[in-house]
């Protein structure tokens, strides 16, 4: 049995006597999907989630100008493999783009025929060189951690090159292609992080003499090595060590399917309407883009003003419908539909969660813990009880507050003569809401969409950012390929004019093609290892992805208010990746920063889409140019605590269920899935599940992301971010040169350091203190009932 490891520090939030910490509702409307609002990091390779290439250019030494769109070096993988893996590589004869070696990724030349041979002789050389460093290793950085660095790095760029062309860009032969070299792929990490002569050298690092000299980067990489190590089996004999392989694998192939099912089932929905009498209420902007999906659906001479309309599952459209329809029938049908994805027929994913379920258990029993929820939490903050204690202290504080709510919506809803005011159900709360705050605020969410174009939004985002943290940003299109004609390209340059890191920008929902929800992921690290000139780090590069309403004829994306925020969310994980200081390519960014941490500089960054100058920036008609009104600020400032309660019960109960089944489930027991979330929803839900609500067959983020036993990150980080902001409101957000000084430190701190030091000790650096909920509370309007 493995030994186990002690469990990192968590934070010791310093809770009041009376239920406390209610956090910011992720979002102003009741029904919000699951697994859409919320941005999963998506980590498109193994734990350490790494970085690419080895080759000389005189990129890092540019500090102006434009910079030419190269994409690959001398010395590709394809001239070292063998005759035979050349020939299977490309019976094409054309050059596989795979195994070039590039800095950006070629995305407009990478197809699905080129990535059977190109993993297979990536993975080829790459064991060559993981059997030579096992030969001559020595417990030094330079025989150890860099050539180590080298080999994961450019497994993780190509197959994270490969994995974001299926989440923007799926097709079915791609998916295939993917299938049938992914156990290849879990073969090779499985190998990587069982090798003993690697972990042994990393050990004898921990117990050298040297030990003491060595910085706390370089400390955490030898800890959170030998950590990984034994969670990946290390210690396990031969038989079990097999068995945790299989177990692996098949955990790696049902995560995919997983996903799949949840993208077909969510294409596979449309609802062609054609009396207009059906979709009364629809704005325009949702009508534009019901005409357009028509359109592209065969529909040629569909039109917002007459159709035909098409309904999808998407979010936009799904939302629109929520929130808007007058149709209370379309509304149900629509609900009904979203809450069964992936419930049924070939793409039915209940059998598949059972069965990660039961392997995720069998995984945790074979390194010697009681439940999968403890081996997450190995590599998190928190321990299993402090999750549990801060989301009961998040509930109790919330279900008083979301009665309310509901009784509100009751008596709102019988005073408009509404016939469901005395059974309001699932698919009328979020009708009614919006109807309730419109009344209450005076605030209309389509009406505010003009003021929210896209081009506005992110010239605004950029200006705080260069007055936050001093840095530029330009638009560099042309520079890097990209995988559809709507992704944009940036520069991001420091106050020299010097550039310090690249972003690729995919706004736009394709639903017939890419994943739902939004998200960030790497696509290169900063490295002093990956260095191309010698002497200067590689810069990192990173993607965000959101699935926003796409520009409707001659107008460009008008977007809702919470589109705004998820923008900003994932620009706070991109910086984090983007202006990190860590040389250490192994813990550079977002790498090794524990889970439940990782989302403090996202969260963050949405608390700006309230402050009023930032609005003002944001918020200019994208025909007039006028600022958005004075008055409509203060109304989405006094509205930001709407329903608070309801919202933050919404996500306790997710994140209470994903606990729940990680730590008590029992696969093949007397409950089943739906019974575990019957039971939890009673709790965390004032309007049980319909008897049908299968929406865990569509949750990705336990079951095909990395937020399995970690769904809770979500409020333990809005601690942390809501605290972390508390620190500029301190300083006076009205006085620029206090925010510019504040801003300087949290770059320094939180965006800088990485996970090269615990998330507590570089948040007390930052605020020089413990973090405490009070500015959550204060931020939610519930300081008063603490």
């Amino acid at each position: 049995m493995a030994t186990r490891l002690p469990i990192s520090r968590s934070i010791q939030f310093h809770f009041h006597s009376q239920p406390i910490c209610l956090p910011k509702p992720r979002t102003q409307f009741l029904f919000y999907p699951p697994n859409s609002h919320s941005c999963p990091l998506w980590p498109t390779s193994f734990s350490r989630c790494l970085l690419p290439p080895r080759s000389k250019s005189t990129f890092a030494r540019r500090r102006h100008g434009s910079f030419p769109p190269f994409r690959s070096f001398s010395g590709s993988i394809s001239s070292t493999v063998s005759p035979s893996t050349s020939a299977e590589m490309d019976s094409d004869s054309e050059s596989n783009p795979l195994l070039e070696e590039f800095y950006f990724p070629p995305f407009d030349s990478i197809l699905a025929k080129h990535v059977r041979p190109g993993i297979r002789a990536l993975l080829k050389q790459l064991e060559l060189e993981l059997e030579e460093l096992e030969r001559t290793v020595e417990p030094t950085w330079p025989k150890l951690v860099e050539p180590l660095e080298r080999i994961v790095d450019r497994m993780a760029v190509v197959w994270g090159a490969v994995s974001h062309l299926k989440a923007v860009k799926d097709n079915a032969e791609l998916r295939s292609a993917i299938e049938e070299v992914q156990p290849d792929k879990v073969a090779f990490e499985l190998k990587l992080g069982q090798s003993k002569p690697i972990y042994h050298a990393f050990k004898a690092i921990r117990e050298s003499s040297e030990w003491d000299t060595l910085n706390d980067a370089r400390k955490r990489i030898v800890e959170s090595h030998l950590k990984d190590a034994v969670l990946s089996g290390i210690a396990l004999e031969d038989d079990k060590r097999e068995e945790f392989n299989k177990i692996e694998q098949e955990l790696a192939k049902l995560s995919q399917k997983f996903g799949e099912n949840v993208l077909d089932a969510t294409k596979k929905f449309e609802k062609l309407i054609t009396d207009k009498k059906d979709i009364e209420g629809l704005p325009a902007s949702a009508l534009g883009l019901a005409a357009q999906t028509a359109v592209s659906k065969g529909h040629e001479n569909a039109t917002a003003e007459s159709g035909p309309w098409i309904i999808t599952l998407d979010a936009p459209s799904f939302m629109a419908v929520m929130q808007h329809a007058k149709n209370r029938t379309l509304r149900e049908e629509v609900y009904r539909a979203y809450i069964t994805r992936a419930s049924s027929e070939d793409m039915d994913n209940t059998s598949i969660i059972d069965q990660i379920l039961k392997l995720r258990l069998e995984k945790a029993k074979l390194l010697g813990y009681n439940n999968y929820a403890e081996v997450s939490m190995e590599t998190k903050m928190a321990t299993v009880e402090k999750a549990g204690e801060l989301l009961e202290k998040l509930r109790s504080a919330s279900w008083d507050p979301a009665v309310q709510d509901m009784e509100d919506l009751e008596i709102f809803s019988r005073n408009q003569g509404a016939p469901e005011a005395d059974n309001l159900n699932h698919w009328d709360t979020g009708f009614w809401s919006e109807r309730l705050r419109e009344s209450k605020y005076e605030i209309n969410e389509e009406e505010l969409r003009p003021y929210f174009s896209l081009p506005k939004v992110m010239d605004g985002l950029f200006s705080l950012a260069k007055h936050l943290f001093g840095i530029n940003i330009e638009q560099a299109d042309g520079i890097a390929p990209v995988w559809n004609s709507d992704v944009h390209f940036y520069r991001i340059n420091d106050s020299f004019g010097t550039p310090i890191a690249f972003f690729y920008f995919d706004p736009y929902s394709r639903p017939s093609e890419k994943r739902g929800g939004a998200w960030m992921d790497e696509v290169v690290g900063r490295s002093r290892v990956m260095s191309r000139d010698g002497c200067t780090a590689r810069l990192p590069v990173a993607h965000m992805v959101c699935n926003q309403m796409p520009p409707v004829g001659d107008k460009p994306s008008l977007m809702t208010f919470r589109e705004v925020e998820t923008v900003f969310h994932e620009f706070g994980h991109a910086l984090q990746h983007m202006l990190t200081k860590q040389d250490e390519g192994l813990v550079a960014g977002i790498r090794n920063v524990e889970w439940d941490a990782v989302e403090l500089p996202s969260q963050f960054m949405e608390n700006w889409c309230y402050h009023r100058d930032t609005l003002m920036s944001i918020g200019k008609h994208y025909e007039t140019g006028e600022a958005i009104p004075e008055d409509i600020y203060k109304k989405l400032l006094a509205a930001r605590t709407f329903r608070a309660g309801s919202m933050s019960l919404r996500q306790l109960k997710f994140a209470t269920l994903d606990l729940e089944l990680h730590t008590k489930y029992v696969p093949g027991g007397p409950e089943s899935i739906c019974d575990v979330d019957r039971r939890i929803s009673q709790r965390t839900q004032l309007l049980p599940p319909l008897p049908e609500d299968r929406f865990l067959c569509s949750f990705s983020h336990i079951f095909a992301g990395g937020y399995a036993a970690g769904y809770y990150s979500y409020k333990w980080a809005e601690v942390l971010s809501a605290d972390a902001f508390s620190a500029f409101e301190d300083a006076g957000l009205n006085n620029d040169e206090a925010v510019k000084e504040t801003g300087y430190r949290f770059r320094e701190t939180v965006l800088a350091l990485g996970g090269g030091k615990p998330p507590l000790e570089v948040f007390v650096e930052f605020r020089g203190r413990e973090p405490s909920p009070e500015a959550l509370l204060r931020h939610n309007g519930l300081l008063q009932v603490a």
